[in-house]
């Protein structure tokens, strides 16, 4: 696929940046799929980062399994793949600078700590400050985190509307090192994203919440602010998000062709019926033509069921 099925390079620079944790589902095919086409739509640059930080959870062959997949469906990556395991050192640079302005402290709180002693926000408590003037008496601070404050962060989603939000009140200080030495998604997505020169983010609203924390940090440490467009999360018939933990399926590879049919009816991009038959190539190139986000307007959730196309 590549460069060939689009006109030269616009400048639209975007990603598809997964986690190696278990096989690729459909939930996260749909954020693949709508951020390639509008990439492509575009006449951009596709690319895929694998978000491997979080060595815990990553499983042995995902990552690998995750490129199979999107390659068994046409989706290729421009560029080389980046591995968030490799940039360790970028992220420590990010760090200092923040130190060094006064931006992040350390912290010593555990979560229990935590838990007993703080109002709860959009993602559970609201971190109290606890360490925010210095580490207590007889304490270690492990964690680093970023000082906040209830300035309105403000952005407008392609999708979602204008969204607005007081980090200190809603969120609170958040973490960018754990205790446990591995950097937070926070701040290496935003140091990865500004490397790899993004500029339109297509990914699941049900990051909608963590954007005002990654335009905070780009505003911290002088970088661009990317455009950005969060599409329907799917979600099976109780209403929770397809993933790992709600057992969600693997992504069917050997009948590619419907699978991406049922991803662009899910999508609401209405695939004629004759592309039944088509190749990926053939459906890829007919969606990319006819890529109309606008058609999910103001929409967060939508069901993963009822989507089926023949096979």
């Amino acid at each position: 696929m590549r460069k060939n099925l689009s006109q030269p390079d616009s400048g639209y620079r975007g990603r598809f940046a997964p986690s190696p944790t278990g096989p690729l589902h459909f939930g996260s095919l749909v954020a693949a799929v709508g951020s390639y086409l509008d990439a492509k739509h575009h006449q951009g640059t596709w690319l895929v980062r694998m978000e491997d930080l979080d060595t815990p959870r990553c499983v042995p062959g995902a990552a690998e399994n995750i490129l199979r997949t999107l390659d068994a469906l046409g989706l290729h990556s421009d560029e080389p793949v980046l591995y968030q395991s490799l940039r360790t050192a970028a992220y420590e640079d990010a760090l200092r600078k923040l130190q060094s302005s006064g931006a992040a402290y350390p912290c010593c709180c555990t979560r229990k700590e935590i838990a007993d002693s703080a109002m709860n926000g959009l993602e559970g408590p609201v971190y109290p400050g606890t360490c925010r003037n210095g580490i207590p008496a007889g304490r270690e601070g492990r964690a680093w985190r970023v000082r906040t404050n209830n300035n309105p962060v403000e952005f407008c989603d392609a999708l979602q509307g204008c969204i607005t939000q007081r980090l200190e009140s809603e969120i609170g200080d958040f973490v960018v090192k754990r205790a446990d030495g591995l950097f937070a998604y926070q701040l290496a997505v935003v140091v990865d994203d500004v490397f790899q020169g993004i500029t339109h983010i297509v990914r699941g609203s049900d990051l909608l919440d963590s954007t005002p924390r990654q335009i905070y940090l780009q505003h911290l440490l002088g970088l661009h602010v990317p455009q950005y467009l969060h599409l329907p999360v799917a979600v099976n018939d109780s209403g929770e998000k397809l993933s790992k933990q709600t057992l969600a399926a693997p992504v069917d590879e050997t009948h590619p062709a419907s699978t991406l049919l049922r991803v662009l009816n899910f999508l609401r991009q209405q695939p004629p019926q004759e592309l039944v038959r088509g190749s990926t190539k053939t459906i890829l190139e007919w969606a990319i033509q006819n890529w109309h986000p606008e058609r999910l307007v103001g929409i967060r959730t939508l069901p993963s069921s009822g989507t089926n196309s023949q096979k």
